[in-house]
């Protein structure tokens, strides 16, 4: 089973922030690494902030807002309530079901496993060799996208449903780490949503199939029994908002234009996706109405 990191909790970390002269020199940086590409685009070293996870683009001054951002998770007693009991009563039909498997699969987000999440939406590998810099990207976005939900998970403490409806998840090794950690909102869902809406940018061509696989990240969590449909919508918000502030970081612009680069050669070459899609695709298929 995989570690359970908590992206809650502590500090991921600040970046200074870019100065004018900086954005000029990456400016510059980006125009040489699209007109001269015999010259390869050589990041500078990015420490980790925990065994596995390396430092995201954006300060934590520079994360957006959850709290001030999203409303108050649904009332006791409310329609909203209602609608997210309802919908976990659909995920609960899945259990066992080829769509309970891909969500078991979906819940680890440790690299290198998850680097492969969308490897059918694109058709083709993701992985440090074949692209080192979609990679990286992946590894960054996944820091600032799950802890941008950091303050209001921390603010409202909701209940995940596993601890209101008692039934199973599909990570009961990770339950007592979730207990702890507030349900609303979803950080899977807005790493993996941010994901989406990345690599989309990056293979335009395959933007239906990689939204499709990022919507489906998120509705794993419901799932598995951890997240209430409004976690996921909400942890959706958070992951919008931080691919718009991740889009002003010159780091963040060279890190694309050299996997956007990657990714079409790679792409050209025909090599094979890293995993079995015709299993994912049956799994996606299975889901009702979530």
């Amino acid at each position: 089973m995989a570690q359970v990191i908590d992206l809650s909790r502590g500090g991921i970390g600040v970046f200074a922030g870019p100065g004018r002269a900086r954005n000029i020199l990456a400016l510059l940086g980006l125009l040489l690494l699209t007109a001269c590409s015999s010259k390869p685009y050589e990041p500078a070293p990015v420490d980790e902030i925990r065994p596995g996870i390396l430092r995201g683009y954006l300060s934590v001054a520079d994360l957006p807002d959850s709290l001030g951002l999203l409303p108050a998770p649904p009332a006791l007693g409310s329609a909203a309530e209602a609608q997210d009991i309802w919908l976990s009563g659909i995920a609960l039909t899945l259990q066992g079901s080829p769509r309970w498997a891909l969500a078991t699969q979906d819940a680890v987000y440790t690299f290198p496993e998850v680097a492969g999440t969308f490897s059918c939406a694109i058709n083709a590998p993701i992985n440090e060799i074949d692209t080192p810099h979609t990679y990286r990207v992946l590894r960054r976005s996944l820091v600032d996208a799950g802890y941008s939900t950091a303050v209001a998970k921390n603010h409202y403490k909701r209940p995940r449903p596993f601890m209101v409806n008692s039934q199973p998840t599909c990570t009961p090794d990770s339950e007592l780490a979730l207990r702890d950690n507030g349900s609303y909102p979803s950080g899977h869902t807005a790493f993996g949503w941010a994901w989406g809406l990345i690599l989309s940018e990056l293979v335009p061509e395959r933007t239906n199939q990689i939204i499709k696989r990022g919507r489906a990240y998120g509705v794993s969590r419901m799932v598995c029994n951890v997240h209430w449909n409004s976690d996921v919508e909400s942890g959706r918000t958070m992951a919008a908002a931080t691919v718009a502030r991740l889009h002003a970081d010159p780091v963040f612009q060279l890190d694309m234009a050299a996997a956007k680069q990657e990714l079409a050669e790679l792409i050209s070459r025909g090599l094979p996706p890293s995993r079995d899609c015709a299993v994912e695709a049956a799994a996606l298929d299975f889901t009702p109405v979530l």
